[in-house]
């Protein structure tokens, strides 16, 4: 059985200073903001793809992820500023996040109409979104989709 792995945006901005900023897998000690909205889709994080990315950045970065992220949760429609499909796939979007002059990308897919499962991110530093990067979403929603399988036998 898979647990979905939810990031609790909200615990993001409790920390006051950067050594009491909270941890990716810690516990949610605050109450979460699907129970104050109403949440027009569900994240799930894919295996620790996003957790790896996510870990790497620097906390000021980190609090922008999780703000977009929560936007992608939230919003009936979401500005193709912040979430937008890359055409010439099949079915993958992108959710972009600017801070400052740095640009990240965080590949997702939908699944079962309201679900959208998180996958790879990296930092954009061309105007072209890297082949391999798509190459790796590509095979990470193939992975996903492999284990709903399996895990249905």
């Amino acid at each position: 059985m898979w647990l979905i792995k939810k990031i609790s945006w909200i615990e993001c901005f409790s920390g006051c200073c950067r050594k009491n900023r909270p941890k990716l897998n810690s516990p949610i000690g605050l109450l979460s903001l699907s129970s104050l909205v109403n949440n027009k889709r569900a994240l799930f994080f894919f295996k620790d793809y996003f957790k790896d990315f996510y870990r790497e950045q620097p906390w000021k970065v980190q609090k922008k992820i999780l703000w977009t992220l929560a936007l992608v949760e939230t919003l009936e429609q979401i500005p193709t500023i912040y979430f937008k499909h890359l055409e010439g796939t099949d079915g993958l979007y992108e959710i972009r996040v600017s801070v400052g002059s740095n640009i990240f990308r965080i590949f997702c897919f939908f699944d079962k109409n309201n679900l959208v499962v998180i996958g790879n991110g990296f930092q954009k530093k061309t105007q072209k979104t890297p082949l391999e990067q798509l190459e790796r979403a590509s095979k990470i929603k193939k992975e996903y989709y492999e284990k709903q399988e399996s895990d249905k036998s």
